[in-house]
């Protein structure tokens, strides 16, 4: 391959490549082998930062020189056993004038193309090798996403951007190992794509998610992306009937719903609010969006029995639900009534026996007489 040299390297071209020219006919005339070139140059792959090594093997090589060259900016970098660019990073080495070696240190992606090792031979010699530069993930901050607050319902679109070479994969996964909901009951372990896209989010899609950017280059890196989704409380109730004794201990349970966190607390049928103390146990649980309510009531007596509500309460709204605790009678139910119905239906029962029997022994004088 021709390679034009820049002007201020001529003078150096012609002190390491023209002196050998000189006995060149004289080598020839005793019949010397010109050199050779071994085998072609690798082309290597290396990662940014790290050092490239190019290799040219040569036979023969008597006195004539090695030059590395940069075919794509037409640079001299090394003639024989001496670096010609300023470029620190560059370096030349050899075994036993048959292996050289052309050294790039903390390569950078601009290193990247095509590098020549030639011989000054009439006429010259030359191979090249090419230099891949690979560099590992990064994602860009913008326009990836950043943490998102959107209303129960909404659409969200999740965005992330890498960059690297090769250019990388993006792919999106739930934090906690959750399905990724892709549309109407479709739910996947994991999505590939810059732009991962909910319909109608809900509650149970709130929480973080990962876009991970890969191209082979280790390291992998990643980004995490919080989805939060506001929506008004809501309470359930399992048991809204209880049923109690004077001097039980019983427990009232509510399960409420809702982000931005709520307020939770009970009321009493006359809107006093219930607080701690040696009769009531109000115990609020709360995990993420979801907070469990327990009262405790201690020594049940007849003023507590009544409605009971469970409120729960933040920006968007307010919700309650109702619990009543009756009293469970525990008189002995009297069965008199029962008793003498018994009796009547069977002194009835006899009754009814005593005359067919007469009835029968009538009949039975008749047919006789």
């Amino acid at each position: 391959m021709a390679v034009v040299l820049r002007d201020y390297y001529v003078d150096i071209f012609i002190l390491f490549f023209s002196f050998p020219l000189i006995s060149l006919a004289a080598i020839d005339l005793i019949g010397a082998e010109n050199p050779n070139f071994i085998s072609p140059i690798p082309n290597i792959t290396v990662a940014v930062g790290r050092e490239a090594i190019f290799e040219c093997k040569v036979d023969n090589l008597s006195v004539f020189k090695v030059a590395w060259l940069r075919v794509d900016t037409q640079t001299i970098l090394t003639i024989h056993n001496h670096v010609i660019t300023k470029n620190h990073r560059i370096a030349v080495t050899h075994t036993e004038h048959r292996n050289w070696y052309l050294h790039i240190r903390d390569v950078r992606q601009s290193d990247k193309g095509w590098y020549m090792c030639q011989i000054n031979t009439d006429p010259m010699k030359s191979q090249v090798g090419y230099l891949d530069v690979v560099v590992p993930p990064d994602i860009l901050d913008y326009p990836t996403s950043t943490d998102m607050v959107v209303p129960e319902g909404s659409n969200v679109s999740l965005q992330c951007s890498g960059t690297g070479a090769p250019e990388p994969t993006i792919t999106w996964r739930r934090e906690g190992g959750d399905l990724l909901t892709i549309g109407p009951k479709m739910e996947v372990p994991f999505f590939e794509g810059p732009i991962l896209n909910i319909s109608k989010v809900n509650r149970l899609q709130m929480g973080p998610y990962l876009c991970i950017a890969s191209n082979g280059v280790p390291p992998s890196v990643s980004k995490r992306i919080m989805l939060i989704v506001h929506f008004a409380p809501m309470i359930w109730i399992q048991h809204q009937l209880i049923e109690a004794v004077e001097g039980q201990r019983i427990i009232l349970e509510c399960h409420s719903e809702a982000f931005p966190k709520s307020i939770n607390f009970w009321t009493k049928d006359d809107g006093r609010i219930i607080s701690q103390g040696t009769k009531y146990d109000p115990i609020f649980t709360d995990n993420t969006y979801k907070v469990y309510m327990k009262l405790t009531i201690r020594n049940v007596s007849k003023s507590d029995f009544g409605i009971y509500k469970c409120i729960s309460r933040n920006s968007l709204g307010e919700t309650d639900g109702s619990i009543k605790l009756y009293q469970f009678d525990v008189t002995p139910k009297v069965v008199v009534t029962s008793e003498i119905n018994v009796q009547t239906s069977s002194s009835s029962l006899v009754n009814k026996v005593n005359f067919l029997m007469i009835l029968v022994y009538v009949l039975q004088i008749c047919i006789e007489n």
